[in-house]
């Protein structure tokens, strides 16, 4: 295995060296592009209804294509679909999504082309979410098990030349892996990293690796810290990057290309899925047009750079800067921008009562541009030395980010306490693009706790549509809530409703709550864990019922589908008077 690694390099673009895996003819990591790929949400025993919606995700330019196999009966069916595609001419991979059952695994081997296990549900006992305590001894005896269960698997897919994805979510850790780490970062990389060694010990590197989450600041940050421990264990495995139930429309878009970007930019990601609360083909342009907006920085003028000796990684905390007005200091990041009507959405400042000027006039300014070149010895004196100003920064490298991203370190490492508002500049005729490449751009500045406003044009945008997109991004990570939150899946052959419809109904029901995180999922399997981080949650318990969800903890059981909206609003209203 190859074990070529070097430090993130935050300025300039650089894939990650991985060993290459093939799955099924389609080949990922090394020096391969970034795939792209979609999942079913027809039933896999619905075997025309699923060949034809991966012809239309194939259609789309999708290049692997996953379907649901919660039983035996699914896995085998793969090869009829798999079947039926070969004769229309689609040779697409398929990937088998396996929950709950490991012996299901071994008979998707057999059929898929490639596996996908989650690790906190492969061979564990069903999850409590309550703490358990394990001895040294019955943590280990668990290891030994999950090893020997794990090891049969793998010979299967020697034997049948398959790929595996080792495929771990947030909500969905073992309650072994709770007991010593707590729902954290390092649990779940460890939960993660129990698969990887035992493929690395067999010599298996058929292997590419996921890590998600709906919180795109812990899933981004979680993948860093996954990275680096893989590096120091030797491991060089591609890397599927999503962000789980990012929800449909704008938040969907915008929730996945901040948490994919922020990967992408760091060279991180050699597969990637936008998983939208929609028709599967629909995510497909998306994840091409972030893939394709990223990889533009690989040939871009290196960028020298020196990262601020307090900035931590894999745990950034917001720069600490002086406070000017309303900007900066323990204030929420503002937006900057045009005056409009809807007050739900209008800017902190507006852009054309700002003037803003170069660090040569700014003795008596209040805003002052500034770029990368721009920070020389004198100017930065010159900066230190005025009081209740904000910097307005900018780019127009090819390398945007890791250009702003060299500024603000440089600032931080002179002690620089100045607030920063990032202005990015565009020229897109689409709102969608815009979303997408302002999303991939700001969002990491933001994850990474560089930014205290935002600043977005495009000509042919209205004030109205650049506010709401700013605010979408400072949602996305957490920076400032302005709405409410929708931790929604994407739906598959295991969900007990039409989940589109229900989304668009509590979304119209529940749209005012502004701060209340609601997930709205279609299935039990990963439902209570993934939307763990919700206030709220509706789940599919069976056909045509419905539990609701205080956090982790399901409150109604088995309610009616036609009762269970209106009761969701019943409890979040008693809630509220207690």
């Amino acid at each position: 295995m190859s074990t070529r690694q070097t430090k993130t390099d935050l300025f300039n673009y650089a894939r990650r060296a991985t060993v290459e895996v093939n799955v099924g003819g389609v080949t990922i990591g090394c020096t391969n592009p970034v795939r792209v790929q979609s999942m079913t949400n027809t039933s896999t025993m619905d075997t025309d209804g699923s060949v034809e919606q991966v012809l239309r995700i194939v259609a789309k330019g999708g290049e692997l294509v996953r379907l649901t196999t919660q039983g035996n009966r699914e896995a085998v069916n793969m090869g009829d679909i798999k079947a039926q595609l070969k004769a229309r001419g689609c040779n697409v991979p398929l990937v088998a999504d396996v929950h709950f059952n490991a012996a299901v695994a071994d008979t998707a081997a057999r059929y898929a082309d490639k596996v996908r296990v989650n690790p906190g549900n492969y061979v564990d006992a069903a999850r409590t979410f309550k703490h358990i305590d394990y001895t040294d001894a019955e943590y280990s005896e668990e290891l030994v098990r999950l090893r020997e269960r794990f090891v049969a698997f793998l010979d299967i897919c020697k034997a049948e030349g398959r790929a595996v994805r080792v495929g771990v979510n947030h909500g969905s850790l073992s309650d072994r892996i709770m007991s010593r780490y707590g729902d954290t970062p390092s649990g779940v990389v460890e939960s993660c990293m129990e698969f990887l060694r035992i493929c690395r010990d067999e010599n298996f590197n058929n292997v590419v690796v996921s890590i998600k989450t709906s919180n795109t600041t812990m899933m981004v940050t979680t993948v860093r810290r996954l990275v680096r421990v893989m590096a120091e264990e030797g491991i060089a495995y591609p890397l599927h990057l999503g962000v789980t139930e990012a929800g449909d429309a704008e938040d969907g878009r915008i929730k996945s290309a901040v948490g994919i970007g922020a990967l992408l930019a760091d060279g991180i990601g050699d597969t990637v899925r936008v998983s939208l609360a929609e028709s599967p083909e629909n995510e497909i342009p998306v994840a091409k047009e972030l893939v394709e907006y990223v990889a533009l920085r690989k040939d871009a003028p290196a960028i020298e750079g020196v990262v601020a000796g307090d900035f931590n990684y894999e745990e950034p905390v917001r720069r600490r800067t002086s406070a000017f007005g309303i900007i900066g200091g323990e204030n929420v990041p503002v937006v900057v921008g045009g005056e409009v009507e809807d007050k739900d959405i209008a800017s902190d400042i507006a852009a054309d009562l700002m003037p803003v000027a170069t660090v040569d006039n700014a003795n008596d300014a209040r805003f002052i541009a500034v770029t990368y070149s721009d920070l020389t010895p004198e100017n930065i004196a010159k900066i230190k030395s005025l009081k209740d100003i904000a910097l307005v920064a900018s780019s127009d490298h090819v390398n945007a980010v890791g250009e702003l991203r060299a500024l603000v370190h440089r600032l931080m490492a002179e002690g620089v306490e100045a607030p920063v508002i990032i202005r990015r500049q565009y020229n897109e005729s689409s709102i969608e693009a815009l979303r997408i490449k302002a999303s991939a751009d700001l969002g990491v500045l933001l994850i990474d706790g560089l930014v205290d406003g935002l600043w977005i044009e495009n000509p042919s945008s209205s004030a109205e549509e650049l506010n709401a997109l700013a605010f979408g991004i400072l949602q996305a990570t957490r920076a400032r809530i302005s709405k409410t939150e929708y931790i929604a899946c994407p739906g598959c052959g295991r969900t007990m409703y039409d989940l589109q419809g229900t989304l668009a109904r509590i979304k119209a029901a529940t749209g005012h709550l502004k701060g209340l995180k609601i997930g709205v999922m279609g299935c039990i399997v990963n439902g209570p864990g993934e939307m763990a981080d919700a206030d709220y949650g509706y789940v599919g318990a069976a056909r045509g019922k419905v539990s609701l969800y205080r956090r982790k903890e399901c409150v109604e059981k088995n309610i009616p589908e036609d009762e269970a909206i209106e009761r969701l609003l019943q409890l979040i209203e008693n809630d509220k008077n207690v």
